[in-house]
């Protein structure tokens, strides 16, 4: 399957603080530069039948300031300082539209936010200690299951954003939770994981990034496995 760029249709009126947004055809996995409040309010009611997101913990300063000049944190310090985008935490309105457009979510960071009870918990055990940074992360869920526990490492030296989670743990839940011919959202891609485990799974997706910077390299990690994709 051959791999297609293309600038995506602006609608203006709907989507008036659209940017830019480029497209990848593979099976269905469209990239969009935006705000993702102006992308969801562009969307009818119930458009996904899921949501997998990772918004801001709201944790700011407590990440951009610690480690000891070797670790993840520390790398990524400048970037904190200069862009401040984990200082808050989404407001209401973020899920108020992420409900209103998606059937079923996956929020990770779920323990942070005013979120409804959950039953079907998912923690996440990344399998590397840190003093600064936290073992586990959670995600809050929809579904009515069972809490789940996920052992997946998180040791990875190329990362391009400090939240990186690995495409083994986008696998893991997509796996479970998703299904072919699913729609599928995702509004802060970052370093874009979370496509690459959708083309592996042959899964739809239009991921949003606001962030320029993150958006392109996070869309060249993106052709990098899709050209290793394509050579073997």
């Amino acid at each position: 399957m051959n791999e297609q760029s293309t600038i995506f249709p602006v609608n203006e009126k709907t989507l008036p603080q659209l940017r830019i947004a480029e497209v990848s055809t593979c099976p269905s996995i469209h990239f969009f530069n935006v705000d993702c409040m102006d992308f969801m309010r562009s969307k009818p009611d119930k458009y996904y039948d899921l949501a997998i997101v990772d918004p801001p913990y709201g944790l700011g300063n407590k990440l951009a300031h610690a480690g000891n000049g070797q670790n993840a944190q520390s790398k990524f310090s400048a970037d904190f300082k200069n862009k401040n985008w984990d200082n808050k935490t989404p407001d209401d309105e973020y899920f108020i539209e992420l409900f209103r457009v998606s059937k079923n979510q996956i929020i990770w960071g779920g323990n942070y936010f005013n979120l409804p009870p959950c039953r079907g918990f998912i923690v996440w055990d990344k399998m590397v200690y840190i003093p600064t940074m936290s073992r586990i992360e959670q995600a809050w869920t929809s579904f009515d299951k069972l809490p789940q526990l996920v052992q997946i490492n998180n040791n990875d030296n190329n990362r391009i954003h400090l939240t990186q989670k690995p495409v083994k743990l986008y696998g893991w839940c997509l796996n479970r939770y998703a299904k072919s011919g699913m729609k599928i959202l995702d509004t802060h891609g970052g370093s874009m994981t979370h496509a690459i485990a959708c083309d592996i799974m042959g899964l739809d997706l239009d991921i949003c990034e606001i962030d320029p910077e993150y958006f392109n390299n996070g869309l060249s990690k993106f052709k990098i496995h899709r050209l290793q994709k394509t050579l073997f």
